[in-house]
């Protein structure tokens, strides 16, 4: 076995947040090099200083935890990665405010917090005033925040049973399973070393794939760049301020649909989890549950506008109806994977009937959310197919009191008592989601917005506030107090309830 270097070695002993700021802060000469190309010195100066600074903080405080051994703890590794959601946004907001100096820091820890969590919302509805590497920017740090949802998913939540995984695990939400069989166990940085190993080339390559397929379709380098960071990231940010194909058209629709797929569930990329079931994706019920949204969605809103014009007795042209239905599909599909682009086609639908979407649908494709450990936030499919199985069977014991289940491959995958862990959580995230609502309203927020809002924060899909509600919401005109409390809706939101209270039981603390 080859030993690790002594940088490599070093680099291992360090803090996992201080780990995650030093990636932060290199990660900034990305934008400082782009700005610079374009000509947009004060904008390269801004992000270069940052990187600078950051990167030096770093090198100091690595060196100052030189020979220190880190306490390797149940809880670190969680608390770390609670860490990097709330206080990461201050440092990746210092390059935003000091090349945006028209906007306030409040504003800019707004916008890096809401792409660090692949909500995506923000409060810029002008997308000329940001410029085009403030753009980049945001694209980037969702699409960061999406590759840490991946590495943190196996290496953090899933030996932590959080995060879905509660639902097939034997231990308790917040305990680590004790294997018996296994001689040495690995340790949690060996765990989040090897994700990155596996994860992060696949990542990266999944998303140069894409870039380079919606440039082929007509888009702009930087107009398919934060596209296709932001499909694989599920934040639903686009450079452009709009969503769908854009200048791609269709074709740049359909590869961004296809790669949103592996956002519904963990074997489209990894089988690296305890929720992997013999037999692929023909067998686990995250995607075939995700398919059957995606196919059933459409074609109920498809034949609610067809039964519309058939009674105006109005002759629609094929080409609009195809279009409708093709624009249903990609959009049932984004908000399902909690992404938010509506496609280029989506109106074409509404046009044709004169009936307009309700965005109660796509505000309930957000909330059931895609698959487990995958970028995507909301309930989580295997949730659902938890309570469904539970449904079923307690149908079936009213017919046949005495009858045994004879679970398939796709049932064998729950634990006993996963459906009554997964009504827990979903009791959980109403609380979640009523304590949200009322203190918005308490603030001043009416009451639809607050509903509208608490679910775009808590379901990671912030584009809800511009499709959802009968008018846009305007989320800059909000009081202070009530960006605060959609911040801490994002927080929680995205690392969820039951990790954020694994973090207050005291027993965790010393284990």
């Amino acid at each position: 076995m080859r030993r690790p270097s002594y940088l490599r070695r070093e680099l291992l002993q360090l803090p996992l947040f201080l780990l995650m700021f030093g990636v932060a802060c290199l990660s900034m000469f990305v934008p400082a090099g782009y700005a610079l190309a374009i000509n947009a010195h004060s904008t390269a100066q801004a992000f270069f200083y940052a990187g600078v600074l950051g990167t030096v903080t770093f090198l100091l405080i690595g060196v100052a935890h030189a020979g220190r051994r880190p306490r390797h703890g149940t809880l670190g590794p969680l608390l770390s990665l609670f860490s990097a959601f709330v206080f990461l946004p201050v440092v990746l907001a210092i390059p935003f405010v000091e090349a945006l100096p028209t906007t306030r820091f409040a504003h800019a820890y707004f916008e890096m917090l809401s792409a660090l969590t692949t909500t995506g919302a923000t409060l810029f509805d002008n997308p000329a005033r940001l410029g085009d590497t403030l753009h980049l920017w945001r694209a980037q740090v969702g699409w960061m925040g999406g590759m840490l949802m991946w590495v943190a998913a196996v290496a953090i939540l899933a030996p932590l049973n959080l995060g879905g995984f509660e639902v097939t695990a034997q231990a308790e939400p917040g305990r680590r399973e004790h294997y018996s069989n296994i001689m040495t166990p690995l340790s949690p940085r060996q765990r989040i070393g090897r994700a990155v190993r596996t994860l992060v080339p696949l990542y990266a390559g999944l998303t140069l794939i894409l870039w380079l397929l919606l440039i082929y379709t007509g888009q702009a380098a930087l107009e398919a760049l934060a596209h296709a960071m932001s499909v694989m990231a599920t934040s639903g940010i686009s450079a452009t301020g709009g969503g769908g194909g854009g200048s791609g058209g269709i074709a740049a629709e359909v590869a961004m649909a296809l790669f949103m797929l592996f956002a519904l569930s963990r074997l489209t990329f990894s089988s690296d989890t305890v929720t992997s079931a013999q037999g692929g994706l023909r067998t686990d019920p995250e995607f075939r549950i995700g398919m059957a949204f995606v196919v059933l969605v459409p074609l109920v809103l498809f034949l609610r506008h067809f039964l519309a014009t058939y009674d105006m007795q109005s002759e629609t042209p094929v080409t609009t109806a195809l279009a409708g239905l093709w624009g249903g599909v990609f959009t049932v599909i984004s908000f399902l994977s909690t992404t938010g682009f509506v496609s280029d086609y989506w109106a074409d639908a509404q046009s044709w009937s004169g009936l307009r979407t309700p965005g109660l649908i796509l505000m309930g494709l957000a909330l059931i959310g895609g698959g487990v450990a995958t970028t995507a936030g909301g309930v989580k499919l295997l949730r659902v197919f938890a309570l469904y199985r539970n449904g079923v069977r307690e149908m079936e014991q009213l017919v046949h009191p005495h009858s045994v289940s004879g679970a398939g491959a796709a049932g064998r995958r729950l634990q006993s008592g996963g459906a009554f862990i997964a009504w827990v959580f979903f009791m959980l995230f109403a609380l979640s989601f009523a304590a949200v609502t009322l203190a918005l309203a308490l603030v001043g927020v009416s009451f639809e917005d607050a509903l509208v809002l608490s679910i775009a924060m808590l379901s990671t899909t912030g584009p809800l506030t511009q499709v959802a509600a009968d008018t846009p919401i305007t989320l800059i005109e909000l009081s202070l107090g009530a960006k605060a409390i959609l911040c801490a809706a994002m927080v929680l939101g995205r690392l969820e309830t039951l990790a954020i209270i694994a973090l207050l039981t005291p027993d965790l603390w010393r284990a």
